[in-house]
């Protein structure tokens, strides 16, 4: 009785104890509109279903209210007994139809539009892997790997988490902006989902199958999507980055990214010193293991195991080059033969070696490794 005495300042004050506003203005219940013509097309459709969809419950619901209201027994409504009206049955079957109809009409121009199969600019083949995704620039020799960049330390809450937390990876994939990009989508080990709800790009990527997606990104900008598949372990850590660029920046980025593949392949010729492949090894480890085996290489028990102090890191560094290059059957662990390069993958095994006590004095150089990827 109280809380009605107040009135409404009081009760809505009472929900913003228990729901603060700036939680509030952060609720999003909607779709986006997008940026796309595509992801457009799609928010007005949604829209125009759920306008259909609240006149029909409004109708519906109405007819029942009033009918609830006007017929009631305390006011000697009495029920009629009636068996197969003709008409009524016309009704009920030739209304839904009708709507249904109107609706199909704008979805499949919709559909039509998402399937368009005409000839793209640019075809990018995008891989899933767990947890990260592989870019292929068909025609254009440029391949690589891109996975999370959030720092453990946000992730273990040792530190505040940043603004894109879990949304940031250390290589976006940069398409031109206003060309058609054509994206082949497959998978590694299980099924993913490529998906980036500003583009209106939502596609499985199935081991053994190649699907199809295409986007046409009007304007320069950065936009994010998630892994939309529950893909194992770490499902959440495999964000997706597109970075649209203009069609100048773009042939930029094309020079740079051929130039840093040629400096790649000049730093595997080069003679690595012990303490150069350490710190090397280092960033690689946490930023391609230290998901699963930890940064302090203990591992978790009964799921990855530990690298400190393992039979295999101070032993033959054969086996431990070939179980890193090729990985293990039946075990969570990849083959990284093709995720690195020979610089990165002879870092990191140098690391794994004279790590965490694991003081082997062991240098295993790039050369080694192009010599067993050849």
């Amino acid at each position: 009785m109280k809380i009605i005495g107040w009135g409404l300042p009081a009760l809505f004050g009472a929900f913003g104890l228990i729901f603060p506003l700036s939680a509030v203005a952060e609720w999003q219940v909607n779709l986006g509109p997008g940026v796309t013509e595509i992801s457009r097309a799609v928010y007005d459709l949604h829209m125009t279903i759920f306008w259909v969809c609240v006149a029909i419950g409004a109708v519906v619901f109405g007819v029942m209210l009033y009918s609830i209201v006007h017929h009631r027994k305390s006011r000697g409504a009495k029920a009629h007994n009636f068996h197969e009206n003709t008409l009524v049955e016309i009704i009920w079957t030739v209304v839904p139809f009708v709507i249904l109809v109107g609706m199909a009409v704008p979805a499949t121009a919709t559909l039509i539009k998402m399937y368009d199969q005409s000839e793209a600019e640019l075809d990018i083949q995008v891989t899933g892997y767990q947890w990260k995704w592989r870019y292929q620039y068909l025609g254009e020799d440029i391949d690589f790997f891109s996975s999370l960049s959030t720092p453990r330390e946000q992730i273990s809450n040792d530190e505040t988490k940043g603004e894109h937390y879990l949304l940031e990876v250390d290589n976006a994939m940069v398409i031109p902006a206003g060309k058609k990009v054509r994206l082949l989508l497959t998978a590694n080990d299980v099924i993913h989902s490529w998906w980036v709800p500003d583009l209106a790009v939502k596609k499985d990527a199935i081991p053994g199958f190649i699907n199809e997606a295409w986007t046409i990104a009007p304007e320069p900008g950065i936009y994010r999507g998630q892994c939309a598949e529950l893909c194992g372990k770490d499902h959440g850590f495999m964000p997706i980055v597109v970075d649209v660029r203009s069609e100048e920046d773009f042939n930029q980025w094309l020079v740079e990214m051929k130039q840093a593949k040629a400096q790649a392949s000049d730093a595997a010729t080069k003679n690595w010193t012990l303490a150069e492949l350490m710190t090397k090894g280092e960033e690689v480890y946490n930023r391609a293991c230290a998901a699963c085996h930890q940064p302090n290489g203990e591992g978790i028990p009964g799921a990855f195991p530990a690298l400190k102090g393992s039979p295999m890191m101070v032993g033959d560094p054969a086996a431990h080059i070939d179980v890193v290059l090729n990985g293990k059957s039946g075990t969570a662990m990849q083959a990284f033969r093709d995720q690195l390069s020979a610089v990165e993958l002879a870092a990191v095994i140098t690391y794994e070696r004279n790590a965490w006590g694991n003081t082997t004095g062991d240098l295993v150089s790039p050369a080694q490794i192009n010599t067993l990827k050849q």
